[in-house]
């Protein structure tokens, strides 16, 4: 996959506005999860994008691949790409967590929206997403299954029982991406229940392991590329990304793990995202 430096400078300046909008949900609620937010919104707005098979004019259309969602508390970063692509109206965005709205703090399933699978009970959205991987193939039907998973998530054993399922299955239409930022609620992941070697865990349970710089689109496409080609099992993708990333006092913290920001701390993080976006109309280069 290449990117001219045009598209390249379009993608970065759309997920700097989808960043924006994430920031004003979560203040405007003054409820949700800024940091793991905003260090996957690169991941769901080039799947979205430039990997899934989709219909911009019909969020149910029967041959789409099915994104699941299963660090779940991450949604706002869900629904500001959905109405980036215009399956939500951008101004039912800021209902989010509001009585009576469609869009609560974890996914809640409306297929009308874009939104497949109801989750935030960490853990289970891998399980889900075999279920939905073997019902393809046994349907003979070609979608493709992708599950985004936080670090953290990976503490629960439901994660490794369905990893074993898909191995079995020799499920290669199902793609896992770790979101490995290497913080979750309480503090790192390797100080709460380590993970690494992570790679070879997952070798060891069967899957193909593609390893990517979350800052980086081209590795990150190149990367989903590698996923498609393989056949005959299942694949994970662990991209190296940045908790809280572009807002410099939310990095590689937990500390808005699950933290509205005030609103002195909310216009400084939209000013450094609106100073990215004039770096970026200058021509200097921007790396998460």
């Amino acid at each position: 996959m290449t990117l001219s430096e045009a598209e390249g400078k379009k993608i970065l300046h759309d997920i700097l506005g989808i960043k924006k909008d994430v920031l004003k949900m979560i203040f405007q609620a003054q409820s949700g999860h800024p940091g793991g937010s905003l260090s996957c919104v690169t991941i769901i707005y080039l799947l979205y994008n430039n990997v899934m098979r989709i219909n911009r004019e019909d969020p149910q259309w029967t041959e789409r691949d099915t994104f699941i969602l299963s660090k779940g508390h991450a949604a706002p970063a869900l629904y500001a790409v959905l109405s980036k692509i215009g399956f939500i109206k951008r101004k039912d965005l800021f209902t989010l967590r509001q009585i009576g709205s469609d869009l609560q703090g974890h996914p809640v399933k409306n297929s009308k929206i874009g939104i497949e699978i109801s989750t935030g009970s960490l853990g289970m959205g891998l399980s889900i997403g075999v279920g939905c991987a073997l019902a393809a193939k046994l349907d003979k039907e070609e979608r493709l299954i992708y599950v985004l998973l936080g670090d953290g998530e990976l503490n629960e054993g439901s994660i490794w029982e369905a990893a074993m399922a898909g191995s079995h299955y020799k499920l290669d239409n199902l793609i896992a991406i770790v979101d490995r930022n290497g913080i979750q609620n309480d503090g790192s992941t390797e100080e709460i229940m380590a993970l690494e070697p992570l790679a070879e865990k997952w070798k060891a349970f069967g899957w193909e392991v593609i390893e990517t710089d979350g800052s980086n689109l081209k590795e990150i496409l190149q990367g989903f590329e590698r996923c498609k080609s393989i056949v005959g099992k299942p694949k994970v993708m662990i991209s190296y990304l940045i908790k809280g990333a572009d807002v410099s006092f939310m990095q590689h913290t937990q500390k808005y793990h699950g933290r509205a920001p005030n609103e002195e701390e909310f216009i400084l993080a939209l000013k450094e995202l609106e100073d990215i976006e004039d770096d970026l109309k200058r021509g200097i280069p921007h790396n998460e």
